[in-house]
């Protein structure tokens, strides 16, 4: 594996400059937060459900 050269994650440098976005309006508000539910909702599928030894597919 090969270490970070001191710099930041780029894409977690974007997600933090997308949080700190101040709304202007109620839809680009809306819009700031349907996008923050879908990097959720993305990150909850990424992560593996336990594996159940006793019953598997």
């Amino acid at each position: 594996m090969t270490k970070a050269k001191g710099t930041a994650d780029k894409n977690l440098s974007n997600v933090v400059e997308a949080l700190e976005t101040e709304p202007v309006n109620s839809h680009q508000a809306q819009q700031l937060q349907q996008d923050k539910n879908d990097r959720r909702n993305q990150d909850a599928m990424n992560h593996d459900a336990p594996v159940d030894m006793e019953h598997q597919r």
